[in-house]
């Protein structure tokens, strides 16, 4: 307890020290005063010095030294001089109040005098007496300052943020701390180390209050410590006051003393206890804080610091976008629940809720007004009848008969309603001020952002999946396209070969081969196809060549020639081939034959796919061929030459093309020799 006076006292002390230094500095720089600015600024300057040398006088010395007494006495004078400065400055003195202002003087001055006798050698029923007369008066002096620090701080009330208002507040802890510890000292005939522990803290806190500016570059107290600050010194004075009965308790219990300070104690947690844990006093606590030491009921820097961060919280485990939005804007105002109401057809329907069930919809007329009007709608004015007409019109029944709704904070992007959070009453009841009101809308339009990113990114993840089914569908189209165009030509064919056996036996097979592509098109087109890449493996061409060729018997003549191995993958070997046979067949006359040739060159393996059709001029063949969408056939989709060409490069190959108009078309695939590519693996 020694330490916690030593260190309580010399923080107190350096406190005040350096708000002595920046007053003196202040009056260094500062010109043009005028005189009760002057003297008022004169006397706090002198104030803060004595101050400081009694805490120092308390740490070094101790607080029963006459050299602490005195300084406390000369310290309360002086303090008392400032408030008499501000309420001349203020022009709100008048002949009583500066007659309470003389007696105080003189009590606090016959405390000094008392503290004094106090140290004369004289019989000890006299120094007793001087010590119960010295009490009293400082408890009279504590409870004089402390009317005067409210005169004060009620005839500066229409400037909360004002110095008047702030010294008021300050010499209030100040005082209030002091006549705690006399009554202590009066009551128990000794004050408890405890207290005098407690006291150090407390001036400390004061000097804080006192450094507290609306100046940017003086030190600025943020709305948490102060809440901080005051819990802690309430649970110390509540401790002082519970140990003060158990002090006394000892004097009148008698023998049933320990059962009556175990039950005063185990009575006073318990009811703390209650207190710490009630919702109600911790949203009384801060909305008090914030009304009586800062010009302003939020500390906005924080909680906007908050409000973000709960926004921009996501990840695995992370609660929805709009659950987080709920409970930031909630948070805000300290309500204990929310909903969010989201726009559909017919008005707003219940989204995501926090703490709030059974929520019902709300019709177009809602919807429109909050879009139309962007304003913060407080309930309880609504059902006070003070609200606008056409406002309470549109609430719907179960919102207004729902004794907990407070508050419907719409949600504005741009000029579009992205949804409506209606709050939950706090619990400590309290109506909306200008405060509450931009806070919320600004909140709001930030929080509508994040929903509305929310949405354009779903937007746009459903816009990548339609575009991934279109392009499927787009290439599926085509293939289904060739597998129409061959069953038409076998169609034509069988008119005139019906009757050949060899022919009814190839119709069939490509028959069956149609429907086996058209099952595969089918799986390709699922959303949940997901095809299994093949692996690089040798492929004969030549007999690949002659599979395509069998499979086309009944649609067109094929010749094969030639022979190679290439590497590839045989399914997409076999779909490009498709690609460039199907369109060699559209191409040409019904008799012409069209040749798949198989070979090897330097580098690789080739197959050409040769054709007598219309050909394609060489503007077409540079500029559009390989680009989708392109065709020079009336009825063709431009996808089998640019699909070709990406399976060709797929497969570390590539796709030449050779055309003359009238002449005919000769395509060539060159894809990695097998031995070769064996050879470099």
């Amino acid at each position: 307890m020694a330490a916690l006076i030593l260190w309580g006292h010399a923080l107190a002390a350096l406190a005040f020290g350096l708000l002595a230094l920046d007053a003196l500095r202040r009056q260094g720089l500062g010109s043009g005063a005028s005189a009760g600015a002057g003297a008022a600024r004169n006397g706090l300057t002198v104030a803060c010095i004595l101050t400081a040398l009694w805490a120092l006088a308390v740490a070094g010395i101790g607080a029963d030294d006459v050299a602490a007494r005195l300084g406390e006495a000369l310290r309360n004078l002086v303090w008392l001089a400032v408030l008499l400065a501000l309420v001349r400055r203020g022009r709100s003195g008048s002949i009583a109040l500066y007659a309470v202002y003389l007696v105080a003087a003189t009590i606090t001055a016959a405390a000094g005098l008392l503290a004094i006798l106090d140290t004369l050698p004289l019989a000890r029923d006299a120094l007793a007496a001087i010590a119960v007369l010295r009490l009293i008066a400082a408890m009279l002096a504590a409870v004089a300052g402390l009317m005067l620090a409210h005169q004060v701080a009620v005839s500066g009330g229409s400037r909360p943020a004002g110095p008047a208002v702030r010294v008021a507040i300050a010499l209030g802890g100040m005082w209030g701390v002091d006549l705690l510890v006399a009554m202590l000292g009066y009551g128990l005939a000794t004050v408890p180390p405890a207290a005098i522990a407690l006291r150090g803290f407390v001036v400390t806190g004061v000097a804080l209050v006192l450094a507290t500016r609306r100046s940017a570059r003086s030190l600025a107290v943020s709305h948490g410590i102060v809440l901080r600050f005051v819990s802690i010194a309430a649970v110390l004075l509540y401790a002082a006051f519970t140990i003060l009965l158990t002090r006394i308790a000892e004097h009148y219990a008698g023998s049933t003393v320990r059962i009556v300070q175990t039950a005063i104690v185990l009575g006073a947690t318990t009811a703390l206890m209650t207190l710490l844990s009630t919702p109600w006093l911790r949203a009384w606590l801060k909305v008090k804080v914030a009304k009586n030491f800062f010009r302003h009921r939020y500390d906005y820097r924080a909680e906007w610091q908050r409000f973000t961060a709960t926004l921009g919280t996501p990840g695995a485990g992370a609660d929805p976008l709009d659950l987080r939005i709920v409970r930031a804007i909630a948070d805000l105002t300290g309500s204990p629940a929310g909903v969010l109401l989201e726009p559909d057809g017919s008005g707003l329907a219940p989204g995501a809720a926090w703490h709030w069930h059974e929520a019902g919809t709300a019709d177009a007329a809602l919807r429109d007004h909050l879009a139309a009007s962007a304003r913060i709608v407080e309930l309880d004015q609504v059902r006070r009848g003070a609200a606008p007409a056409e406002e309470a019109a549109a609430i719907p029944h179960w919102i207004s008969d729902h004794a907990e709704a407070w508050a419907l904070v719409p949600l504005i992007h741009n000029t579009s309603l992205i949804g409506v959070i209606l709050l939950a009453r706090p619990p400590y009841e309290r109506p909306l001020d200008w405060e509450d009101l931009d806070l919320l809308r600004v909140a709001g339009r930030q929080a509508a952002s994040y929903l509305a990113e929310d949405r354009a990114h779903a937007a746009l993840a459903d816009a990548a999946r339609f575009d991934e089914f279109n392009r499927r569908f787009a290439f599926i189209i085509h293939d289904i396209k060739n597998l129409v165009s061959g069953l038409s030509l076998v169609a034509r064919n069988a008119e005139r070969h019906a009757d050949n056996p060899a022919f009814r036996a190839d119709m069939v097979e490509t028959l069956k081969e149609s429907a086996a592509r058209m099952n595969a098109l089918l799986a390709r087109l699922s959303q949940h196809h997901r095809a299994t890449p093949e692996p690089l493996q040798p492929v004969d061409l030549a007999d690949l060549a002659l599979r395509l060729a069998a499979g086309r018997r009944a649609q067109h003549p094929v010749r094969v020639a030639g022979q190679g191995t290439a590497l590839a993958r045989p399914g997409r070997l076999e779909q490009l081939l498709g690609h460039l046979l199907q369109n060699a067949i559209e191409a040409s006359p019904i008799a012409a034959t069209i040749d798949l040739v198989a070979g090897t060159t330097g580098d690789g393996a080739y197959i050409e796919v040769i054709d007598a059709g219309c050909g394609m001029s060489a503007a077409f063949v540079r500029d559009q061929l390989f680009r989708p969408f392109a065709s020079s056939k009336p009825a063709g989709f431009g996808i089998g030459a640019y699909e070709a060409r990406q399976l060709a490069e797929e497969m570390g190959g590539r796709l030449d093309v050779a055309s003359r108009e009238g002449e005919g078309t000769r395509f060539r695939l060159t894809l990695p020799a097998a031995p070769a590519l064996e050879h470099a693996a």
